[in-house]
């Protein structure tokens, strides 16, 4: 049988790989329900890891640590504002120039392409604007600023392209769907590609594709044990949620709920034209499919009407799933991974020495492959810096400055000292989260989530003291760990150290400043 030569330097050449991104979708609510060909062409012809998760649920921070491989305190972006490094100057400066794609492009001969929400602040005029172009990308279609569906700018390759309203030419979801498929299209076909398409859905403002104004009429939010209750024994911002919640904020985030339902049902739509494409294309068999959330979300969970940015798993668990060369059909992956090991499974994929790099994370192509005897991490680090105002918020008087999001009723999502760090440890004998909060009274949280998964019971008080000041220890190494110091052995693994000599005397050792370590 003789090849054509483009299709003979197809079968020789790396894999390619696609990286489907969404924004604000969570997995522990059913968010991934409506995407039933998502779920056809990728989770059941490849791999779903069903404990993935991000460092920080938020996503600015969350972006960050995919294009880097770090986590936050590694990055520097701490929050979706330009003072908090999303997209500042600094970012563009230390971090960008070593993301992955970067690398991709410069060490490996990878064509990139990437289109959608980028960063929260890329375009701000105090960050170059839309003309900036990250290194590491041979075609760009970036938005300007936070996830719109209508009335947005893109970067195209650094200069601004204005849309409208009109749903035929505008709708961002299909917009993106259609610029991928001309790049598919019209690349070359003498080097291997890398596309990154990161959909405004299911993020605010919800606007759903008009065909799907009136799907899921009937769907409401989850109403599972920790939905609409007090946030007892939590961190004061938690228990501030009104509870009950008033007929109006439940109804507000029942909408809301049906609303992200019905904008994920265009992102469906882009995953079966982009799957026919490379399967038209002759592609389809050398390429990985990533699909992923930067971050869950939660309606009405504790009170709290709707966003993200908490330490509980519906907003830092996602979905990942996987298809591609050597894996397997239909599985289910159980194994902590994070999406600080995005960028280093890519690298591995490309075939770049991962010792060159500065990340953090691990590359999940041995589980991809069905390794055997593959030595994986147990725990991981979640750290997030609060926002506040400094003023009061007009519509709240009452509540005076430091806090921010609260809506709707005044509930507040965030505040000054909403600043937290947690190991979270799946082990073969814990699923457990501890987390302190650096306030003046120094809060801790503790989660056994193998006898309470909705984490209503702060255990901290109660669970051994041994424990937690094992896992005090452990996360003080994780928030000043770099590189290969992120993946030494968790506190229940075989070859976990402990030397109570290192810890400080009674309980001033869990005072130390996590800002410091942030900037």
């Amino acid at each position: 049988l003789l090849l054509s030569p483009a299709r003979a330097v197809r079968q020789a050449r790396r894999p390619n790989v696609v990286l489907i991104l969404t924004d604000d979708q969570d997995v522990c609510l059913g968010g991934m329900t409506p995407l039933k060909k998502t779920n056809t062409l990728i989770a059941q012809m490849g791999i779903t890891f069903v404990n993935a998760y991000v460092p920080s649920a938020l996503c600015c921070p969350s972006r960050a640590s995919i294009l880097t491989g770090k986590y936050p305190h590694n990055h520097h972006v701490v929050n979706n504002t330009l003072e908090g490094n999303c997209s500042s100057k600094l970012w563009q400066k230390i971090q960008e120039p070593y993301t992955f794609p970067a690398l991709l492009k410069a060490m490996c001969g990878y064509q990139t392409f990437f289109a959608g929400k980028y960063l929260n602040e890329y375009g701000a005029e105090d960050a170059g604007g839309v003309g900036h172009v990250p290194p590491g990308w041979s075609f760009w279609y970036a938005l300007e600023k936070n996830s719109k569906y209508y009335n947005y700018t893109l970067s195209v390759n650094g200069k601004a392209r204005r849309h409208g309203e009109n749903y035929s030419v505008d709708y961002l979801t299909d917009v993106l769907a259609n610029m991928s498929l001309d790049f598919l299209e019209y690349k070359s076909n003498f080097e291997p590609f890398f596309m990154m398409i990161a959909t405004p859905a299911p993020h605010s403002p919800w606007t759903p594709a008009p065909q799907y104004a009136k799907s899921f009429q009937n769907v409401s939010a989850p109403r599972n044990s920790n939905f609409n209750i007090h946030g007892k024994n939590k961190h004061w911002l938690i228990r501030q949620a009104k509870t009950p919640m008033s007929n109006s904020s439940i109804q507000f985030l029942d909408d809301a709920y049906r609303k992200r339902w019905q904008t994920l049902l265009s992102v469906d739509d882009l995953i079966e034209k982009l799957v026919k494409k490379l399967e038209v294309n002759g592609e389809l068999d050398n390429t990985y499919i990533f699909y992923t959330s930067d971050n869950g979300f939660h309606t009405g969970q504790f009170s709290l009407p709707i966003d993200k940015r908490q330490l509980y798993e519906f907003d830092i668990k996602v979905p990942l799933l996987v298809r591609g060369p050597g894996i397997k059909p239909n599985q289910t992956n159980k194994m902590l991974v994070a999406n600080i090991d995005l960028g280093p499974t890519i690298l591995d994929i490309a075939g770049y020495d991962l010792n060159k790099t500065q990340m953090d994370g691990m590359s999940l192509l041995p589980l991809l492959r069905g390794d055997k005897n593959v030595t994986w991490r147990s725990d991981f680090l979640v750290e997030y810096q609060g926002e506040g105002y400094n003023g009061s918020d007009p519509t709240c008087p009452g509540l005076g400055p430091g806090v921010t999001h609260c809506f709707p009723d005044c509930v507040c999502e965030d505040s000054y000292n909403n600043t937290y760090a947690c190991v979270r440890t799946l082990s073969a004998s814990w699923d457990l989260q501890y987390c302190e909060f650096d306030d003046r009274e120094v809060f801790v949280e503790v989660y056994n989530l193998t006898a309470d998964p909705h984490q209503i019971n702060n255990i901290a008080k109660t669970i051994d003291q041994e424990i937690l000041e094992k896992m005090n220890y452990r996360l003080m190494m994780l928030q000043s760990c770099s590189g290969a110091t992120c993946r030494t052995p968790g506190v229940f693994d075989p070859g976990y150290r402990f030397d109570p000599r290192l810890m400080f005397s009674n309980h001033g050792l869990r005072a130390r400043r996590f800002s410091a370590q942030f900037l």
